[in-house]
Formats: structure tokens, sequence, C-alpha cells
């Protein structure tokens, strides 16, 4: 724990990048700017309006040698004012994002750092931070999925495990709104006129949630529902919020397809159906090239990583989908994530940050090793 300079993530914690607080975000963006520039990375910026602008950090390229992504994200779920400020005792670093994840973004900086230091430059690694994965990526994740097609493999910056564990599966998720429109009537002189959105929806609640198969580890929940005007009128319209998960790729392509054509299946004459959405991650799942990387890192630190599956998603899922090997939880483990109680071990800084500088060290080498 000793040795650890924890200024720069302070720095991080003490501004507020809440997704929706461009300004903060963008703040906290152009820290890690300076301070990756410093180490010879050049920077672009996809620059938006309504929210922060996201960051790819680029390295030297060598030929030859496989190459790197680093995977991050700078926002948090915290508004001003709600969860705020730096604190830490002897085992503990307490605040906003200490663990989820700008914890993980200091763990990245750290080991850059350390092998910098060593080599004078840093190759073949580069370092994606995005602005808005708290809320779903879902500006970000179209840049996410064409970056990773340049990459060999990929390592995020979540949260580790408590033991220390990476993140080799993530559940996949979809989200759905469904709108649907009927005819009012009154409902005691005119009930057979009325085309009852409400019942429809009703229907459709037990029909979507009938698709879950819990031995396949896919979820449908209907996790709202509103509609209608009175007692005694027949409701004119009604909305579904809806949200999939599913642990396997074939459970995914099953749900997807199957959603869009039970909307118009609920047997209600005259309620028509609109559905909005779609998934909004794929599915992470273990495969034999990730396998591969496990191994391989495995062997550079000299003790088997160990893996865990994860039933919450991250940009992980966005380079995983697009085929690139991913693995997650490379960061500091930590607990309470999303609360006020957020904070992350400074013993767990440590060893990710050792881990994490062997692993960028084998992907960059010393330009003498790489020329001799």
């Amino acid at each position: 724990m000793k040795g650890i300079n924890y200024a720069d993530l302070k720095a991080l914690i003490e501004e507020n990048s809440w997704t929706q607080n461009k300004q903060g975000v963008d703040a906290n963006g152009r820290m890690m700017q300076a301070w990756l520039e410093a180490l010879g990375m050049t920077t672009t910026v996809y620059y938006r309006e309504n929210i922060g602008n996201h960051l790819l950090f680029s390295s030297t390229k060598v030929n030859g040698l496989p190459k790197l992504l680093l995977l991050g994200h700078l926002d948090t779920v915290f508004p001003p004012h709600s969860f705020e400020g730096f604190r830490e005792n002897e085992e503990w670093i307490y605040g906003p994002g200490s663990c989820d994840m700008k914890g993980g973004n200091f763990v990245a900086l750290s080991a850059l750092r350390n092998v910098f230091a060593e080599h004078g430059q840093l190759c073949n690694i580069d370092f994606l931070l995005v602005s808005d994965e708290e809320t779903g990526s879902d500006d970000s994740k179209a840049i996410t999925r064409e970056i990773a097609t340049r990459y060999d493999a990929c390592l995020d910056f979540e949260a580790a495990g408590e033991d220390h564990e990476v993140v080799n599966g993530r559940k996949g998720v979809a989200t759905y709104c469904v709108e649907l429109n009927g005819v009012a009537a009154h409902a005691g002189n005119q009930y057979s006129q009325g085309k009852n959105a409400n019942l429809a929806a009703a229907r459709l609640l037990i029909a979507m949630t009938e698709l879950t198969s819990l031995e396949q580890g896919t979820t449908i929940n209907v996790g709202k529902i509103k509609g209608g005007i009175s007692a005694n009128t027949i409701s004119p319209h009604a909305q579904l919020m809806v949200e999939a998960r599913f642990t396997q790729a074939d459970e995914q392509r099953r749900v997807l397809d199957a959603i869009p054509t039970l909307i118009h299946q609920h047997g209600i004459e005259g309620v028509n159906a609109n559905l909005s959405g779609g998934l909004q991650r794929d599915v992470m799942t273990p495969s034999t090239e990730q396998q591969a990387l496990i191994d391989k890192l495995s062997q550079l630190l000299g003790y088997p990583l160990k893996t865990e599956q994860r039933g919450g998603v991250s940009d992980a899922n966005v380079t995983s989908g697009a085929g690139l090997p991913t693995l997650d939880g490379f960061g500091p483990y930590g607990d309470g994530d999303h609360t006020e109680f957020e904070r992350a071990s400074k013993r767990s800084f440590c060893r990710r940050i050792e881990e994490v500088t062997a692993i960028i060290r084998h992907y960059s080498p010393k330009q003498s090793t790489m020329n001799s």
C-alpha cells in the first residue's frame, strides 16, 4: 500500500462527472488527456454537444506486434451535490467513482506511467475512455465497436472481483418500450365500442414474461406498465417498459427475434402496438480466443488469473460482441458502487497496478529489445 500517490485519483474523484454533467465529464477527460499526453500518447477527441466527449489515446504503432486496447469510462452515476468528495484511511479510498471506475482509470494510468518510466516510450497500447457508459453507452458503443476491430486484445477496467477475479462473461441486455393505442369508450354505456389497450398490455406482459428461461439464464422483465384514463373508461392507450437479459448468444437471438413479432399477437382487435428500443449490449460469453488470452496473461503474471461471470453489463460487452478477445475487471476491488458508500481497497490498487504494469510491459516492449 505504500509508494502509491493518490493525488491524481483524488483530483478525478473531486470533479463531479455525472453522465449528464458534460462540463464535469470533460474536465475529467482533460485531466486524463494531460497525463497521458505526457507519456507521448496522442489524443483523438470525439466531440459531443450534450454529453462528454469520448477520448482515444494512442501510442506509437509497431508493426508485427499485437495491439492492446485499454477501456474505461469517464462518467459516474452521481449528480452534483449528491455524493461528493475524496476520503481515505489506511485501507480504503472513498468517493464517487473510487471503484467504478475512476479507480480503474487510475490503475491503467499508473501502469502506463510505470512502463513509460522503464522504457522511455509506449507502443501498441491505446486507451479508450467513453463518457456515457453508466447510461448504456448509447452514443459511444458504435465508436467502441469500430475501434475494437483494430486490436488483438482488450482489458476493461471495471472493478475487480472480491478475490481479484477478472470477468470473462456478462449478460447481454435489450430494452424496449411498447406503446399500445386503442379506442376510448364509456365503460358503462359503450363498452363494446372501446378497444382496450390495457387488456392488450396485460396479455403482452404475460406473453413476454413467458419468454423467460431461467435454465438458459434468460430473463424478460416488464418492469413498468401504465395506461388508461379512469375506471369508467375503456383504456385508449398503454405502455410497457421491458428489459431482457441473456447469457448465451443463441438465447439473445431467440429473444430479439421473438419480441418484435410477439407485440402484435395480443389478440385485441383495434389496438395497435408500436415497439421502440432494442439491443443495448451484446452478451459477453467465454470463448477459446478469450481463454488463450487468460492463459497468456496468467503465464506473464506467474499465477492463474481467477475468473467470474456477472449479470451486469459494461463496455466489455461491446468489444466482445465485436469479436475482440476481452477481459473485464482489471480495476481495483471495491464495494458500494452506485451508492454513497462506494470505496476501493488500497491493497487492491497495489496488486492491480503491479499486474497491469507487467501486462503492458509485455505488449509495449523496450525499443532496444525490439531492435535486437
